[in-house]
């Protein structure tokens, strides 16, 4: 099919027919987009894991990636690589319960085990993170718990780049702990240089994100461009020549991918080497807009491997930053030119600050809903002395594999991480420059960059149509907002979320929802459920003291039994009854007195009890819904 599309495209190019080759030539993308979308997704292979699934299977599982561990589990990505004697292929989940005396799980580990496959739980509330749909985007479909007495770890793989990228970078930390880092310095310098963030304390990684400099501890794009930057710095004498630019771009080349073979070759580290590889090859050819060229040409390679890089929060903000700065930069730089080389430097990396979050503003919002207003003053003080870093860093590295580094450099280097930890959490308390729970739909997201792209096209060419496509883009925002603001009043819904061991309740009326909860005052005002949904639905939350045990939802009753276990009302016909803090009742006898059109059961009831009531209500014929399994319940006029 590939080559009937592309004998067509050279039979338009022949008849110089522009348009039918313009059209075909879409179609063909098209083509190669859900042919690469389908080849490289494993549940269409005979051999993938799930057609083998059975009660009592036997498997073998290679440890592919180390995740981040939770707060009860270390995490891994796995390959199923053998199920009983077939040989499979897909990705899963592997959870192992923390524990000081657990066996050490590497990449290219191999275990046998005998274990059962869930599928994976989506987010239980509305508005909240959907790890599920994040694991789904990496090949992800089921989890699987073992302890650490369940599973044997039987071989490893013969080879992998990764393993070996691995075993690499656990010589270097190895290395390095034999001398006196201080914990977070050498957490920031395993994340500065081996791309491993597991180490970093929740504190620190909240002070960088509100210090808008989170992209420092994240080996990707920033760093391979100052990478970039520093090696062709050291090798321009190279330029004299044809060859001797090829002989410059090869070795250039080279040492980025040695680079990311240190960082671990994770995925952001391999896309951000690819992205500037051809960067570098665009940058030898010394033509007009090669770098655009070779970014595109970059973009379409990455996602012929893999397709749903697309989707992917990383490479999105990565290009984004890049294109922002390619375009917008030059335009911004060309406003003033200092004569003062200080100066000059300054507004440089000031242009290329503003450019960049140009580029990513909007995405940033709609994916992290805030800004860090001084996230300008973090990246002038820091991006200057980055590349140092780097190169400082990459030293240090050198020096002590070779059990040669000087007690004195570590010093010196370890105060100037640390000296940057203080920094990045002083700007970071500044709460008055920090903008936060601000609400940004996919739509409206689009919209501001339309407002962005025609803005910045009128500041370049002050023509009448470059203005009028700007106003149109602000006009489509504001209606935007006009909607959004008339949806949002109509709005009339009961919630049942669902939390761990606690009962939260919510009455939306217009743009407020009124909370009934059993926490604390100092919790609820921090509960992440309830900030998610606040700000996913631009309202305001008010919070109750007290929780009446009935409510009236328009036409619909609704009545709470809670550990009391009071629920004998002679006005009460056909309610939904929310079940919660375990109450000791008999439910037979309930759905006898109540007829209940819906028994719903919130996370703060026993497990046990939940299981009890659901064969309950199967026997009784009652609906059933619990907020653990199916989500937060939804009650709309």
């Amino acid at each position: 099919m590939a080559i009937f599309f592309m004998l067509i495209l050279v039979l338009f190019i022949q008849l110089k027919k522009k348009k039918l080759f313009t059209f075909s030539s879409w179609i063909f993308f098209v083509f190669i987009g859900v042919s690469i979308v389908y080849i490289s997704d494993k549940r269409n292979r005979t051999n993938y894991y799930k057609a083998y699934l059975y009660e009592n299977v036997t498997a073998i599982l290679t440890i592919d990636k180390v995740l981040k561990s939770g707060n009860y589990y270390d995490k891994y990505e796995a390959e199923v690589s053998q199920i009983n004697e077939e040989k499979t292929v897909g990705k899963v989940l592997l959870n192992i319960p923390k524990d000081s005396l657990q066996k050490t799980l590497n990449v290219d580990d191999k275990l046998f085990l005998k274990p059962s496959f869930i599928a994976l739980t989506p987010s239980l509330n509305p508005h909240q993170f959907n790890y599920k749909e994040y694991l789904v985007k990496q090949g992800i479909y089921h989890q699987v718990f073992v302890n650490n007495q369940e599973f044997k770890i039987v071989d490893k793989r013969n080879f992998s780049l990764q393993g070996l990228a691995a075993k690499a970078r656990v010589e270097i930390q190895n290395s390095l702990k034999k001398y006196n880092f201080k914990e977070e310095e050498y957490a920031v310098i395993n994340a500065l240089l081996l791309g491993q963030r597991q180490d970093i304390s929740k504190e620190l990684i909240n002070d960088y994100s509100r210090a808008g400099a989170i992209h420092i501890l994240a080996v990707s794009g920033l760093h391979v461009g100052i990478v970039l930057l520093i090696l062709n710095w050291l090798f321009k004498r190279l330029d004299t020549s044809k060859l001797s630019r090829v002989f410059k771009t090869i070795l250039i080349i080279t040492l980025l991918w040695m680079f990311a073979f240190i960082a671990g070759l994770s995925a952001s580290v391999v896309r951000a080497v690819t992205m500037f590889t051809f960067v570098a090859i665009g940058q030898s050819f010394k033509r007009k807009r090669i770098v655009e060229h070779s970014l595109i040409t970059s973009i379409f390679l990455l996602l012929l491997v893999k397709p749903l890089l697309l989707f992917d929060v990383g490479f999105q903000l990565s290009y984004l930053a890049v294109f922002g700065i390619i375009w917008v930069q030059p335009k911004l730089y060309s406003l003033w030119q200092p004569k003062v080389v200080i100066l000059d430097k300054g507004w440089q990396l000031f242009t290329v600050s503003i450019a960049a979050q140009m580029g990513v503003l909007p995405i940033s919002l709609y994916y992290f809903h805030q800004f860090p207003g001084l996230f300008l003053l973090s990246n002038l003080v820091i991006i200057p002395f980055l590349g140092a870093i780097l190169i400082g860093g990459i030293i240090v590295i050198i020096l002590s594999l070779f059990e040669v580094l000087p007690q004195f450099i570590v010093e010196t280097y370890g105060a100037i991480i640390s000296l940057m930890n203080t920094f990045v959490s002083w700007i970071s308390k500044q709460e008055s420059f920090l903008f936060s729970e601000i609400s940004m739909s996919g739509v409206l997201m689009l919209s501001w960059y339309f407002v962005i792209i025609f803005g910045f096209l009128f500041f370049i060419k002050k023509r009448p149509k470059n203005f009028i496509l700007w106003l149109i883009s602000i006009v489509l925002v504001q209606s935007l907002f006009i909607f959004n603001d008339f949806q949002k009043n109509k709005k009339h819904e009961f919630i049942v979320f669902h939390k761990n061991k606690k009962s939260v309740l919510g009455e939306r009326v217009g743009d407020t929802l009124y909370v009934f909860h059993n926490l604390d005052t100092a919790m609820i005002k921090q509960e992440k459920v309830l900030i998610s949904y606040k700000v996913g639905e631009v309202i305001n939350l008010k919070y109750e003291t007290t929780s009446p045990s009935i409510f009236q939802f328009k036409n619909q009753q609704i009545i709470v039994v809670d550990s009391l276990g009071i629920y004998k009302v002679d006005s009460l016909k056909n309610p939904i009854v929310i079940l919660q803090n375990s109450p000791k009742i008999n439910l037979e006898r309930l759905i006898d007195t109540l007829n209940p059109k819906e028994i719903i059961a919130n996370g703060s009831n026993y497990k046990s009890y939940i299981a009890s009531w659901r064969e309950t209500c199967r026997y009784k014929k009652t609906p059933f819904y619990a907020t653990g399994k199916d989500g937060a319940y939804v009650l709309r006029n």
